[in-house]
């Protein structure tokens, strides 16, 4: 089969591609600032050695890990108003979806980071006197930090390929402007190369930038050790 390339076509449309990318890197943004805050506070739940902080974050986690993304965007636009008695626009509802998964996934990175040092990192600083807000802040953190680093860029990483299904809420981020798009041109494979085009050079510069970051991080913490 021939097929006759055409971008000037899409070209023509550049600006609407330019905002529907800004709209993505809008709400993944905050998505991944609301979600740390989230998944920090799950994190602290779940460490806690009492039940009634521990299982609500449990149940909270599993659920969404459990359960389709896409699923999530319809319940926060369609069935959260029917709750609180407040019609959400599309931008609010996909903030809540996609901070509220990211939260969850977020969490078990938290939690696993913390975890994952050594008990006797613990118990060596408290014989040395130090309070337990002080030996996790200057002893457990700096630690777990650097083990957190990788899968927490791979989870954000992931959320920003997710902001895809905010265009299902009419929500104005790239996919959506790529279906505008391609109902005005009628150019599929151009419209949507495009698209792919954008994600893979956006998250390729960021997982770049990540690796640099990680990079340095290592290093700190070689140098900190000797």
């Amino acid at each position: 089969m021939n097929y006759d390339w055409d971008f000037g076509a899409v070209w023509e449309y550049r600006q609407m591609f330019l905002d529907g990318a800004l709209g993505t890197l809008k709400i993944a943004a905050v998505a991944i600032f609301v979600g740390v805050i989230i998944g920090a506070l799950l994190a602290t739940m779940r460490l806690s050695m009492r039940k009634w902080l521990m299982y609500p974050a449990l149940w909270f986690t599993e659920f969404y890990r459990n359960t389709p993304p896409l699923v999530h965007f319809f319940w926060a636009f369609y069935a959260l108003p029917v709750l609180i008695g407040v019609s959400l626009d599309p931008y609010a509802a996909a903030i809540i979806a996609l901070s509220t998964q990211s939260g969850a996934f977020y969490a078990e990175v938290f939690r696993g980071g913390v975890i994952s040092v050594d008990r006797g990192q613990w118990e060596g600083a408290r014989a040395l006197g130090m309070r337990p807000m002080w030996v996790l802040r200057r002893v457990i953190l700096p630690q777990a930090t650097q083990r957190m680093l990788p899968p927490f860029l791979e989870r954000s990483f992931e959320l920003i390929k997710t902001t895809a299904l905010a265009s299902t809420l009419a929500y104005s981020d790239l996919m959506y402007q790529a279906m505008q798009v391609n109902s005005i041109t009628f150019r599929p494979l151009e419209v949507y190369t495009v698209v792919a085009g954008i994600f893979f050079v956006t998250l390729l510069t960021l997982s770049m930038l990540a690796h640099v970051v990680e990079a340095r991080l290592a290093r700190s913490s070689d140098s900190f050790a000797g």
